[in-house]
């Protein structure tokens, strides 16, 4: 009896030691294997597709109420661009600057390998500080610059402004309590100096190249898209992939919509709102107040608009 329990003890001690050899072996291997694995190799095809955040190549710097938003839309509509989804003002507001550019990324949508990476902030165009900031970024950033008649851009930035002050039941002046004073215009009114193109273009072409920059027209833009669409893909060297399929024009809103993969998106409500009134008389003082300056403007873009 007592032979038998030792020979069962020693069978036991042998099991257990083969055991321990077996599993040393397998960690062993398995930590080879690991050391050899795809995933952990920087340069795998699995780890050069996956998606990232990565700063903008691309930015849309206004105009303020000039169709920023629309062109955003559309030209998400390529499939090699994504867009940040709300405007940063990273360059434009001292706090968010301040938070560097590890910041300033973490707002960007997550890209892929060759995909261009687009925001838009209409804030940043008459900001004096914003071009050398952007430049610090990336010397190479392309601009896109969409621009509309200045007279309307000024109704439409008062409208805006109107509809804000209504909303929270705030007292307002009416358009031509603050575009006159004493029957003349009022230059210090701040949406009027918004539409002072030649101003704030000026200061950006001191940093930027003018091949850097590329006009939209915002008014053709919302008459017929692809043309300017189209233009603005060969400026940021996307292949075409944009076509008139993509749009078509809503008679209950009056204007261009967008289809792709078979849904459609329109711009919200308030794209499209009714202007606020201005006389006649008022609208051509201001037309004729921007004459000259639409005219600078004109020479320095190398192309007229049809404006007041």
């Amino acid at each position: 009896m007592l032979w038998t329990v030792l020979l069962a003890l020693l069978v036991l001690l042998l099991l257990q030691t083969q055991l321990s050899v077996c599993l040393r072996d397998l960690r062993t291997r398995g930590s080879s294997l690991s050391l050899y694995s795809p995933s952990s190799s920087s340069s795998s095809p699995s780890s050069y597709n996956a998606t990232q955040q990565r700063l903008p190549g691309a930015i849309i710097i206004g105009v303020r109420k000039g169709g920023t938003r629309a062109l955003l839309e559309m030209l998400n509509l390529h499939p090699d661009v994504e867009v940040a989804k709300a405007e940063v003002h990273y360059f434009n507001v001292d706090e968010h600057y301040r938070r560097s550019l590890s910041w300033y990324r973490a707002q960007m949508p997550f890209t892929l390998p060759g995909q261009l990476t687009l925001e838009k902030t209409p804030g940043y165009f008459a900001a004096p500080q914003v071009p050398v900031r952007m430049w610090d970024m990336n010397p190479a950033v392309r601009l896109l610059l969409i621009v509309r008649d200045p007279a309307e851009r000024l109704v439409s930035d008062y409208t805006q402004v109107l509809h804000n002050r209504l909303t929270q039941h705030k007292p307002y002046q009416t358009l031509e309590e603050l575009l006159l004073c004493k029957g003349h215009i009022n230059p210090g009114y701040k949406a009027l100096q918004r539409s002072l193109y030649h101003q704030h273009l000026a200061r950006w072409l001191e940093v930027f190249p003018r091949e850097q920059i590329h006009v939209v027209d915002g008014d053709a833009l919302i008459r017929d898209p692809f043309p300017e669409l189209r233009k603005a893909e060969r400026f940021l060297d996307l292949p075409p992939k944009i076509n008139p399929s993509n749009f078509y024009f809503n008679t209950t809103k009056g204007f261009y919509c967008l289809l792709s993969a078979g849904h459609d998106k329109c711009l919200d409500e308030s794209k499209g709102r009714p202007h606020a009134p201005l006389s006649a008389q008022a609208l051509k003082k201001l037309c004729q107040y921007f004459r000259k300056p639409n005219k600078l403007f004109f020479e320095m873009v190398g192309r007229s608009f049809s404006w007041c």
